[in-house]
C-alpha cells in the first residue's frame, strides 16, 4: 500500500529574525552541494558561518528598505530553503532581483524553490516590478533547468567574480 505524504504542510512566508540560523544552514548545505566544482570545496569549508549568520540576521531584521525581501520555505514547522530580493542595483523601478534562492539538497525536487520564486514575483508585482533579474553561475546546469523551466532566459550578459582565494568564476544574467 502506498502512502502519500499531505503536502498542506509545506509553505513560504517572511523570514523572522529567528530564522537566521536555519537560513544559512541551508545556504551553506546548498552551496557546499552544488559549487564546490566551481568554487572549490576548500574555499567553500573555509566560509566563517558566523560572519554568514550575522549578515543574514541584519537582513532579516534591518533591510534597507522595504523592497529588500527575505522569504523561507518550510516544510512544516522546519526552514528547507529561503530567497532574497532587492531592487536592481541600476535602480530600475520595473525590475526586482532574485539575491539568492537555495534549497536544503535534503528537499530539493519537492517544490520549495518554485514556491520561493513564486512568492518572489508575487511580491515583486505588488511592488509594481515588470521583471524579474537573477545571475546564474557558470556550471551551474541544475540551476539553469529550473529557471528555464520557471520561464527565465539568459539575456547575454555576465560578470566575472573573484573569491576570496583568487580564482574567478562567470556568473550570467537570467531574466523574465
Amino acid at each position: 500500500m502506498a502512502l502519500f505524504r499531505d503536502r498542506a504542510d509545506v509553505s513560504v512566508r517572511p523570514a523572522t529574525p529567528d530564522d537566521d540560523a536555519a537560513v544559512t544552514r541551508v545556504q551553506l548545505r546548498a552551496w557546499r552541494a552544488s559549487r564546490a566544482d566551481v568554487l572549490g570545496a576548500a574555499a567553500l569549508e573555509e566560509i566563517d558561518a558566523g560572519v554568514v549568520r550575522e549578515r543574514w540576521a541584519a537582513a532579516i531584521a534591518a533591510p534597507p528598505s522595504r523592497a529588500h525581501r527575505v522569504l523561507v520555505a518550510c516544510d512544516g514547522p522546519r526552514v528547507v530553503g529561503f530567497a532574497a530580493t532587492a531592487p536592481v542595483p541600476d535602480g530600475d523601478a520595473t525590475a526586482v532581483e532574485v539575491l539568492a534562492l537555495e534549497v536544503d539538497p535534503d528537499h530539493q525536487k519537492s517544490g520549495h524553490g518554485s514556491r520561493l520564486l513564486a512568492a518572489c514575483v508575487d511580491l515583486a508585482r505588488e511592488d509594481g516590478a515588470t521583471s524579474v533579474v537573477t545571475w546564474v553561475l557558470e556550471g551551474d546546469p541544475a540551476r539553469e533547468r529550473f529557471l528555464a523551466g520557471s520561464g527565465l532566459g539568459p539575456d547575454g550578459a555576465e560578470r566575472t567574480l573573484t573569491t576570496g582565494t583568487g580564482a574567478s568564476a562567470v556568473e550570467r544574467r537570467w531574466v523574465a
